[in-house]
């Protein structure tokens, strides 16, 4: 996937639209858990890449999720409103496991979207993240997406400037799409969301009992 810096900012002042399609409800409580999809080398999922690790939870926790996400995806959006505040606080908070979000946007709306979460302040990355899928019907679907986002940035403290030089900045660009790319090619990443759990691969949203299962397996 190719995109230079002016063409993504071509894309944003256009605001072409992107539809939010509404999905059926997880079931709050799954009969069983989800298989894997397959598997994939954790020493090398968990090598460092051309990004810094954006993570919660303590570095040695038993079971570590890495979660390949689009600012976009509307079922990514159902699942931080959802799952994450209670897997959060059932595990990552315990100690229990390690949760880390990479990028995996879909299109230039999630990219500019996730570009500005990277640019937020030291410990603002998740904060702006979980704002963004709150108001992801807004600005995902605005004919103006650049002006919807620059109103949602504002308030976690960007100002005019700060904004323009987020979205210009073509290393961290580059950078992103790299991430996707390495997704896609070396851990078969073809829809969002997909999970990794020690290393298991599961594609789609899950229930906080559905992710409970899975990591109270892999954490044994």
């Amino acid at each position: 996937m190719q995109l230079t810096r002016k063409e993504f900012l071509k894309f944003l002042a256009a605001g072409t639209a992107v539809a939010a399609i509404g999905l059926p409800l997880s079931p709050a409580f799954a009969q069983e858990a989800p298989k894997p999809e397959g598997s994939v080398d954790v020493e090398k999922l968990m090598a460092p890449g051309p990004l810094p690790e954006m993570s919660i939870g303590k570095a040695d926790a038993p079971v570590t999720i890495v979660e390949y996400m689009s600012m976009t995806c509307p079922h990514c959006a159902r699942f931080h409103a959802e799952t994450f505040e209670g897997i959060k606080e059932k595990y990552v908070d315990t100690g229990k496991a390690r949760f880390v979000l990479r990028e995996f946007p879909l299109d230039n709306k999630a990219t500019a979207a996730i570009m500005l979460a990277r640019c937020a302040p030291e410990g603002q990355y998740f904060p702006l993240v979980s704002a963004l899928f709150k108001s992801q019907m807004t600005w995902a679907t605005a004919t103006d997406a650049r002006g919807a986002l620059l109103q949602i940035a504002k308030l976690a403290g960007f100002t005019q400037e700060s904004f323009e030089a987020c979205l210009t900045n073509q290393k961290l660009l580059d950078d992103v799409l790299k991430v996707r790319e390495a997704g896609g090619k070396e851990f078969g990443v073809d829809s969002t969301p997909t999970f990794f759990i020690n290393g298991q691969r599961y594609a789609g949203e899950m229930s906080v009992a559905e992710m409970s299962a899975i990591i109270d397996a892999a954490a044994k």
